[in-house]
């Protein structure tokens, strides 16, 4: 319940370089994995437990990682990020 509460509040509050989408649905029983699957092929930003903040594209969500595709900052450069690693995802939903 906390991730799903710092979730909405890191969506509701943070300003990503990333394309709008229409808008961004949460159930009761969303998990970091169900969030990302329902953003395949949508650019995306997700914070991890490092601090860190990777922005790309959703390429695939498999069992225990996703892949992110065209980096933004490392256009040649894909990433495979263990899903326990990911705090956050965060969506643009407004332009």
């Amino acid at each position: 319940m906390r991730l799903v509460v710092t979730l909405a509040m890191l969506v509701a509050f943070a300003v990503v370089p990333v394309s709008a989408q229409e808008k961004l649905t949460v159930g009761a029983d969303a998990t970091v994995k169900s969030v990302l699957d329902a953003q395949q092929g949508k650019r995306v930003g997700v914070l991890l437990t490092t601090g860190q903040e990777l922005t790309g594209v959703v390429t695939s969500v498999g069992a225990t990682v996703v892949h992110l595709s065209e980096l933004s900052g490392r256009e040649f450069f894909d990433a495979v990020v263990p899903l326990e690693r990911v705090n956050a995802v965060i969506v643009r939903t407004r332009r």
